[in-house]
């Protein structure tokens, strides 16, 4: 699989562009591996993952003509994607009636982002996804656009439909968030608090 910033698959995006199935087959198994990983951190269930992938990548169908060969492919699929799981979550609409935009009570002793990526690391994948579950889609979503796949703040902007301003802050928030579940399924995993 590719990494981001390495050599963009230009010929073969060429080549199913054309309608050559080979090359589709060959884009998929390159990209979707890393897609449903992006997917499964977004999405609540290891299904709701494996629907959006398949859906993102008979999107891409539609869409790859509208690539522009000058811009990083694998940064295009990923805002794709973050978008469709941005609108599947916001139409399931599941538990998350936290998603508000109350943002006055955005508390600032906010860890650092090196801090939770240390938390993150400690913790097993499982019980990441545990906490990504409990907060609210958008800030989901942002963390996952963010330390998932490495969008800009505008293009985390541009998928969440928020000004530029407000991605900060919604990061900040998530942030927050994610650490307090971090905080909460450590706190049971030991009977107790840190």
């Amino acid at each position: 699989m590719s990494a981001p910033g390495k050599t963009e698959p230009t010929e073969l995006i060429a080549r199913a562009r054309t309608g050559d199935t080979q090359a589709w087959g060959d884009l998929y198994r390159e990209f979707a591996p890393a897609i449903f990983r992006f997917c499964r951190r977004a999405m609540p269930t290891r299904e709701d993952a494996e629907d959006a992938t398949m859906e993102i990548f008979m999107k891409l169908r539609d869409k790859l003509v509208q690539y522009d060969p000058s811009r990083s492919f694998t940064a295009w699929l990923y805002k794709i994607a973050a978008n469709h799981c941005w609108d599947m979550l916001r139409r399931k609409k599941a538990r998350h009636d936290k998603d508000t935009d109350d943002i006055d009570e955005v508390a600032l002793e906010c860890p650092e982002p090196n801090q939770l990526e240390k938390l993150i690391e400690e913790r097993t994948g499982e019980e990441v996804r545990r906490a990504l579950d409990k907060l609210g889609l958008r800030a989901r979503m942002a963390l996952v656009m963010r330390y998932y796949s490495d969008m800009s703040y505008d293009e985390i902007a541009e998928g969440l439909g928020v000004r530029r301003q407000f991605v900060g802050v919604v990061l900040l928030r998530a942030r927050h968030e994610l650490r307090q579940a971090l905080g909460e399924s450590s706190a049971l995993a030991v009977g107790g608090t840190r």
